[in-house]
């Protein structure tokens, strides 16, 4: 008989929470988070009452509402792998023995190294031309790398998290009793 994934040291079991392994604090992407809707909250009530009140709309602010928002999808991500909460397809996972489920979880997290790794490359590349070629963007003419070094920057933690998530996906199971 079978038994359910997580139910053997050393398996990771999705959802669960173990945030033993990590050695900055997942809190930093939850606060980072936390701003940033905050901040785009602010903006967009901002815009509503201003709109309505004066008939005028500060269209540039979307400029920062879309900066924000996309700082967030990539902050959560990292806080996501750092905790194991990271969406998963988990139905057929869940039906595998321990040893399947523990190499799907690796052939996901290589994956994942492998994607953000070239998010992060070509989000470098596409900040280094902004900057060179100083583009500006066109509703407040701030230079456009200025919102897309963030890409590469945010790429770094989530594969560090990533990254360190399957180190300790590695240790837990190298320990485990056989």
């Amino acid at each position: 008989m079978a038994s359910e994934p997580g139910s053997e040291p050393g398996d990771a079991k999705p959802g669960d929470p173990d945030t033993a392994h990590t050695i900055v604090p997942v809190r930093i992407e939850e606060a980072l988070g936390a701003i940033a809707m905050a901040a785009i909250c602010l903006i967009s009530f901002g815009n509503v009452v201003v709109r309505y009140a004066t008939n005028v709309s500060f269209a540039f602010t979307e400029e920062y509402s879309v900066f924000l928002l996309v700082f967030m999808t990539f902050v959560g991500a990292s806080a996501a792998f750092a905790s194991n909460q990271h969406i998963r397809i988990t139905f057929l996972l869940d039906r595998l023995p321990p040893r399947l489920y523990w190499v799907c979880e690796m052939i996901t997290l290589a994956a994942t190294t492998l994607m953000f790794s070239l998010v992060l490359y070509y989000g470098a590349r596409v900040t280094y031309s902004e900057w060179y070629w100083e583009e500006t963007t066109p509703g407040l003419g701030n230079p456009s790398w200025i919102y897309t070094i963030w890409m590469p920057i945010l790429c770094v933690a989530i594969l560090l998290r990533v990254l360190g998530r399957g180190w300790a996906v590695l240790i837990k199971r190298r320990s485990a009793p056989r």
